[in-house]
């Protein structure tokens, strides 16, 4: 009788643990690098970890941002967390960029052209991951330069924050687009 009272008591109970559940937002994120320091002290070595994340919608919004910490786990929830707070529109047509651009950040470079439907993201590494997050479905780019994932990336945000659409260059000159197009 006893056994059955602690059975039923076992099953009236809710989660181990008050977890608070974290919000369900739609943004999806890339680890690019995570890159282990070491710092010799007395007794050994002490490791730290960097992580380079992106975080996009999907929908032409993305960021990125880099977390550091003495545990992997940590420093990617860090760099998301940072990340979430850099978040910038990237203007899309069709599911490609306006038009080609040129980004730079330090020795690297990335040239950022349009592509017609059906190319897919041509594009190595840290740029495929930062277009695919940005949403970005075609686009020839290639990295000249700094093959480093930091500069890389950076370059690529550098070049995606001059892309402007049609409608905004024709308000910016006072034209109708019409005209432009002409």
């Amino acid at each position: 009788m006893a056994s059955e009272n602690n059975k039923q008591q076992r099953d009236n109970r809710g989660p181990r643990r008050d977890r608070p559940e974290a919000p369900a937002d739609d943004f999806g994120s890339a680890t690019i690098a995570i890159n282990r320091t070491a710092k010799v002290v007395k007794g050994g070595r002490r490791f730290s970890f960097s992580a380079l994340i992106v975080v996009g919608d999907g929908k032409g919004q993305v960021g990125v941002g880099m977390g550091k910490a003495a545990e992997v786990p940590e420093a990617i929830r860090k760099g998301t967390e940072q990340a979430k707070k850099q978040l910038f529109l990237v203007p899309l047509v069709k599911g490609t960029i306006p038009h080609d651009a040129l980004g730079h950040y330090g020795a690297g470079e990335v040239m950022l052209k349009p592509a017609s439907r059906g190319t897919g993201v041509i594009a190595g590494g840290p740029v495929r991951a930062l277009l695919e997050q940005a949403g970005v479905r075609d686009v020839v780019t290639k990295c000249i330069g700094s093959n480093n994932p930091h500069n890389v990336v950076r370059a690529t945000m550098d070049a995606l924050r001059q892309l402007k659409t049609v409608q905004v260059v024709s308000g910016r000159r006072g034209k109708t687009v019409e005209e432009l197009r002409s």
